[in-house]
């Protein structure tokens, strides 16, 4: 259940839908995108995930994954149901391009392991390929190879009819070429011999009208040309006149036309024939582009909010890390003042704290936390990635219940209040263990101490329910119920008070203070209004809210000390471990070193074993003489020496081993050292903080020690204190004083027993080659259109249209081009002409056909 029905606009979503929609390459995308809804079932939100990621992934190693075929074609599919119906030329060829582009995605994500050797890849499930999800996706999606081919063989490239697409088309267009030329040499014949007898100006080239060439005249002069007078200009001072010599010739022409008309519809109604059976699978393919237009949204959305797909558990479950607002962020960098950064949140609900109460100053960022929260599930349980960080934890809920702004309605005499108490009715009514509720300033627009009361005990029904939630309040009490109550935690938005402004950070296990006191002295309000309003609340409210602000700030500062210790020791941990690594690897060496040392050794000793024998066998044989003998024990001392050299290598390398082993041993007795050196900053960071908590302040109960009796302390003087004990007054030393619970602790918030470990792991990044330069060539040349209009134009104007007409041209190698300057003076068509002859690119300009408007366009080859 989503409550109330303006969920998606209360919380964003429906600006997040648009920039969907706005991402989408096609009206197939763009209804999908209308389609989303939220669900419970983890199954479908992970199959939803993983077909982003998969996505994500072919789209970064494709270079040619097809983005310009996501064509709308079902209409003109839902037309030819129906018999004697056909396909024109456009919708014909608009089918080609969808099918072909369906047809290369269905290859891609049906694409086996062994197609992408030595390629990083998705894991591989029991289908086999790369892409499970999307292979899932498209099952049951046929390509149309045949039709495909069959389409290209009868249109171009430009989606017309070729000239073979049968014999009879062939013959028919090729005597309208022959008869055409031929009138159009008649007719500039006619036009030369009434220019040279002055009838028509020189400048003035053959035009068409009603199908027909025919010659611009001046009506006082329409008689000296024998002809049919087809039309006049809207001034009347120009008349069209087809020659009586090309009558004729012209109605042959219409004729051939028609002809050529009826055999293009009969090869359109031939083609539509063969594609009628399978228009149910068409369909189908065009949803199927619907989804993967849809996909591809999703896709560049995540990379615009540099979001990620983290994977849903099947309980409720919120351990988020470095989560953002992405409209919010994407706010911000636009603020015209400069842009600004977001600071990220880390937000946990679990089975031990699964409502957080946050409280702070206004303008803390307790709103934008709950925003955060509310938008972020949304958008995961409707399949879209979010911005949080790839470790982060995320479960699903059944229902999500927001109580946002103001819903004060006049027409049904609803108060502001009154709208907030319906919104806690239906909570309470709807909440159990699968919801998520998220309240607004809970308990705010009535009397603080009712408002407040009646906060906690709807607080307090939700937390039986088993209901998991997020509220933001200032209500002292709420926050104490969070200290005293299991599964519910308080939760602070921190405030610099030396800089005077919000960090908005969140952080879990404390309440927060509104510091509204320094607040109001940062924008200057009167001391004398603070100081009387500091009196009305009293002065134990101030101290102890003081006290605090002082035990946030010291557990802000050991936090931050711990977690660079925890830093720390992460890298030690790091570098112990390549020790131990290199260690072993030393121990393995030197275990082959003594095995080959011994190998040697037992060779050195036999090989020792020959030469002593064969010393003395020498001197035996040579009796021995001086020479000899002095010669074999020569050989003895150089063989003796190499063996003193091996065993030299071997000492050495026992000594660098017993240097390893000592490092080690060293390293090991300094992290116990340092490990006994942050437990005993622990104890004196508690016994700092205790000392705060036991120091004697105005108005506290206290005994003189060793006495039952018990007073309160009317002031403090230095190292005095001025208690009464009922009519009796007296001045005594604190030292011999004591509170008389024992236990200060019970009028200061308590803290939480642990602090939450948060080991954030560094962001993996992917190195990603941009494939954007030649995408952006290739959509640019599916757009290209092949005549440029530059008729109205300035001289200047259509230069510089014209020249940036060309170098596209040159850039997506198109042959032939067109450039419409309209007749006139002739003044725009001369200018055009001198540039392009400036061009070393083109081989040739000329008038188009008379036909096609001669002399009106310019015809340029390059």
């Amino acid at each position: 259940m989503i409550y109330p029905k303006n969920f998606e606009s209360k919380i964003g979503f429906d600006e997040i839908k648009q920039q969907l929609a706005d991402h989408c390459l096609s009206r197939l995308g763009q209804e999908r995108v209308n389609t989303i809804s939220f669900s419970y079932h983890t199954e479908d939100i992970n199959e939803s995930l993983e077909q982003v990621r998969e996505l994500h992934h072919l789209l970064e190693i494709e270079d040619q994954f097809p983005l310009d075929g996501f064509l709308d074609i079902r209409a003109a599919l839902q037309k030819i149901r129906i018999q004697n119906t056909h396909l024109e030329e456009d919708e014909l060829f608009a089918l080609e391009k969808m099918l072909k582009t369906e047809g290369l995605i269905l290859k891609l994500v049906r694409t086996r392991e062994e197609d992408h050797q030595g390629e990083e890849i998705p894991d591989l499930n029991h289908t086999g390929t790369n892409y499970p999800a999307l292979y899932e996706l498209a099952d049951g999606v046929a390509d149309f190879p045949r039709i495909v081919q069959r389409i290209q063989q009868i249109l171009d490239e430009n989606g017309h009819l070729r000239n073979n697409a049968s014999p009879e088309l062939s013959d028919i267009r090729s005597s309208l070429k022959h008869a055409r030329g031929s009138i159009t040499k008649t007719l500039y014949g006619i036009l030369r011999s009434a220019q040279n007898e002055g009838i028509v100006d020189k400048d003035i080239a053959p035009t068409m009208r009603d199908g027909s060439l025919v010659i611009p005249v001046a009506p006082s002069l329409k008689r000296r040309i024998r002809g049919i007078v087809h039309d006049e200009s809207a001034t009347g001072k120009t008349v069209f006149i087809e020659p009586e010599q090309v009558v004729d010739a012209n109605n042959k022409v219409r004729e051939l036309e028609g002809r050529e008309r009826q055999e293009e519809i009969r090869i359109l109604k031939e083609i539509t024939t063969l594609i009628r059976p399978y228009v149910t699978e068409l369909l189908d393919a065009c949803h199927f582009l619907g989804d993967i237009d849809l996909i591809y949204a999703k896709v560049a959305i995540g990379k615009s909010m540099k979001a990620c797909e983290p994977k849903v558990e099947d309980q409720p479950i919120i351990d988020w890390i470095q989560a953002r607002h992405p409209l919010l962020e994407k706010s911000l960098k636009k603020k015209e003042n400069g842009p600004r950064q977001l600071v990220p949140l880390d937000i946990t609900l679990q089975k031990d704290s699964r409502i957080l109460v946050i409280s702070g100053p206004n303008a803390g960022g307790k709103s934008v936390c709950l925003k955060t929260v509310g938008l972020l599930q949304y958008m995961l349980q409707c399949g879209l990635p979010i911005p949080v960080a790839e470790n982060s934890h995320a479960g699903i809920f059944h229902d999500i219940m927001i109580d946002i702004g103001d819903e004060q309605s006049l027409e049904n005499d609803l108060s502001t209040y009154s709208s907030h108490l319906l919104h806690m009715k239906s909570m309470m009514k709807q909440a159990n263990r699968q919801t998520l509720f998220l309240i607004d300033e809970f308990g705010s627009g009535t009397e603080p101490r009712i408002g407040g009361a009646i906060a906690e005990c709807v607080l307090d029904q939700l937390l039986k329910k088993g209901a998991w939630g997020v509220i933001t309040t200032h209500y002292s009490n709420l926050k104490h119920f969070a200290d005293s109550h299991q599964d519910v935690v308080n939760g602070a938005m921190l405030y610099d008070r030396h800089e005077m402004q919000p960090l908005f950070q969140l952080a879990i296990g404390r309440p927060g203070s509104s510091f509204a006191i320094d607040i109001a002295r940062k924008i200057g309000l009167p001391e004398e209004v603070i100081k009387e309003a500091s009196e009305i609340v009293g002065n134990d409210y101030i101290q102890s809210d003081k006290y605090l602000q002082d035990i946030v700030r010291d557990k802000r500062y050991w936090e931050s000390k711990r977690q660079k210790i925890h830093q720390r020791e992460k890298e030690l941990e790091k570098m112990t471990a390549q020790y131990e690594e290199g260690l072993t690897q030393v121990e393995e060496q030197r275990h082959e070193v003594l095995s080959k040392a011994k190998d040697e050794a037992k060779s050195l000793l036999s090989e020792s074993n020959k030469k002593i024998e064969n010393a003395i066998k020498a001197i035996r044989e040579s009796q021995a003489q001086k020479e000899i003998t002095r010669k074999a024990r020569q050989e003895l001392d150089d063989f003796k020496q190499e063996i003193d050299s091996e065993q030299k290598k071997q000492d050495d390398i026992t000594r660098k081993i017993e240097k390893i082993k000592q490092r080690k041993e060293r390293r090991e007795k300094h992290k116990t050292e340092k490990a006994k050196n942050q437990e005993l900053q622990r104890a004196n960071s508690t016994k700092s903080t205790a000392s705060i908590l036991q120091e004697l302040i105005i108005g506290d109960l206290v005994r003189i020690k060793g006495m039952n009796q018990s007073g309160r302390i009317e002031s403090i003087n230095g190292k005095n204190a001025r208690v009464i004990f009922g009519d009796l007054i007296t001045t005594i030393d604190k030292n011999k004083l004591e509170h008389v619970n024992n236990d200060p602790n019970t009028t200061i918030h308590k803290q939480d027993e642990a602090t939450k470990q948060d080991a954030i792991a560094e962001r993996l990044r992917n190195v990603i080659i941009s494939q954007a330069t030649q995408r952006t060539i290739d959509a640019h040349k599916s757009q290209f259109q092949q005549d440029l209009d530059v008729r109205g134009l300035r001289g200047d104007e259509a230069i510089n249209s014209v020249q940036h007409f060309i170098d596209d041209a040159i850039l997506m190698n198109v042959p032939r081009v067109r450039i419409l300057h309209g007749k006139g003076n002739g003044i725009l068509r001369s200018l055009i002409r001198q540039y392009l002859a400036t061009i070393p690119n083109v081989n040739h300009f000329a008038d188009e056909s008379v036909q096609l408007g001669g002399a009106g366009i310019t015809v340029v080859d390059l």
